[in-house]
């Protein structure tokens, strides 16, 4: 549908009623056919929803891998404004997708407008082994979001002994 659509002259870029870019909704779905086609019409890759979701984040978010490597291949941004596919990836319990963005280059330690990083997401959705991989990778344990809340502090909170004895040995501090 989209390729009949493109045919007759639909600019590839453009946004469905609620603001969304037609390759941000493909990506959220996980339309591999769909993704194809808007990117050899030259889709722009990093087009931004209004809440400023790229593609890219939302095949992280929803655990498209594939999807993934096809927008970094055409060169989608790993960080930006606001939230990361990292942090996205990490939200949706996607480990393989956080080590593809990972050895990509993503930034281990950026923070949401909140100040949140990929660590402190993972120890409040209680994905230990996702903690375990980015402390491996060299997440800093010590960093604090905008209410002083660092990851231990989260690991605490949701009663999360584990994780809590897991970063107090990778240098977190109280």
């Amino acid at each position: 549908m989209v390729q009949a659509l493109l045919a007759r002259g639909m600019d590839p870029n453009t946004v469905d009623p609620n603001g969304e870019p037609a390759l941000v909704v493909a990506a959220r779905a996980g339309y591999n056919a769909t993704i194809d086609v808007l990117l050899a019409a030259r889709a722009d890759v990093n087009a931004r929803t209004g809440f400023g979701d790229t593609a890219l984040m939302m095949a992280a978010l929803n655990g498209h891998g594939d999807i993934v490597r096809k927008l970094r291949a055409r060169g989608a941004e790993l960080e930006g404004r606001g939230w990361t596919p990292l942090i996205y990836a990490v939200t949706g319990g996607h480990d393989k997708i956080v080590a593809y963005l990972l050895t990509e280059g993503a930034n281990i330690d950026a923070v949401s407008p909140n100040g949140t990083t990929a660590l402190m997401m993972a120890v409040r959705e209680g994905r230990g082994a996702t903690a375990e991989l980015l402390l491996a990778r060299g997440a800093n344990p010590n960093l604090r979001n905008q209410d002083g809340a660092s990851a231990l502090d989260w690991a605490l909170r949701g009663n999360e002994k584990d994780l809590a004895v897991r970063l107090r040995r990778a240098g977190a501090k109280e």
